[in-house]
């Protein structure tokens, strides 16, 4: 193959996290750069070229865990992101210098969207990553590469698979209320839901069961919690 018809394939994760105070995002900042290169203090998906002997889930999983400690997190892929030149903006080549051996090399990625409860996953950063961050939905500012593209697109996704796929339950604790299952449902779909008709239409779901415990350590009168079984779909 000649090297103008070489390229390079790619995982970006878009890691969404969720709890009372809204939906989050994993980013990472680039490590060693310097300030004017970037416009975002947290500026870009976690994401790197995959191994020539890994599958495209197992390099997710990989290159996640590599750049911010974080394991184990549902991730699905949704798209793949292949612009000629969206590895080409100045703003990112001089970085792209000091991390790849052929820096100007056509780079596909495939795009993942991982979801989790934050209160079970903490990032550290490591390997290229300066810092790891979750970082508000609405506060996320221009980011590397195409990644906000990517990012808009994995939010898309979300909406469209929020009630179909049942991955709402991934970004909920264990344990949940109705509130708070009704609170995320409305963070996504950027809408407020009739009270009474959620939870008419939540007892149709078998695969949301009501335990014999309820909330405890809160100040208003505590409330049943659920679980997600997915056996029970």
């Amino acid at each position: 193959m000649s090297q103008n018809q070489s390229l390079h394939l790619s995982v970006d994760c878009v890691v969404f996290g969720y709890d009372d105070d809204g939906l989050k995002v994993l980013l990472i900042n680039q490590k060693d750069s310097s300030p004017d290169q970037n416009s975002s203090p947290w500026s870009q998906l976690p994401g790197d070229l995959i191994l020539l002997d890994e599958g495209l889930d197992q390099a997710a999983q990989r290159v996640l865990f590599e750049l911010t400690q974080i394991n184990g997190v549902y991730l699905k892929q949704f798209m793949a992101f292949g612009d000629p030149n969206r590895v080409k903006d100045l703003k990112d080549r001089a970085w792209l210098q000091s991390v790849r051996n052929l820096p100007e090399q056509r780079v596909v990625t495939v795009g993942y969207y991982g979801l989790v409860s934050l209160q079970d996953f903490t990032p550290r950063p490591a390997s290229f990553a300066g810092g790891a961050q979750w970082v508000d939905l609405q506060e996320v500012g221009p980011l590397a590469f195409d990644h906000n593209i990517i990012l808009d697109q994995a939010f898309e996704t979300l909406k469209e698979q929020l009630e179909s796929q049942h991955i709402s339950f991934e970004l909920l604790p264990k344990k949940f209320t109705l509130t708070q299952l009704q609170a995320l449902y409305e963070v996504i779909l950027d809408k407020k839901l009739d009270k009474r008709n959620f939870r008419k239409n939540v007892k149709k779901m078998t695969h949301v069961v009501p335990l014999d415990e309820k909330q405890t350590g809160v100040m208003h009168k505590p409330a049943q919690l659920f679980s997600y079984e997915p056996r029970k779909n």
